[in-house]
């Protein structure tokens, strides 16, 4: 059962780390011939 969404601040150099691994992440996906659907939605929330 969801309530409702929560919210949590990060300062910018988390923001930045999680960026550049969700991007490593994803071109690794890439390389393998897999769907990045997942990390493009997730990159998207963070930039």
């Amino acid at each position: 059962m969801r309530i409702g969404k929560i919210k949590i601040g990060f300062t910018d150099d988390e923001i930045r780390i999680i960026v550049k691994s969700l991007v490593e992440l994803r071109n690794e996906l890439i390389r393998e011939g897999r769907y990045t659907d997942a990390v493009d939605e997730l990159l998207l929330k963070f930039m």
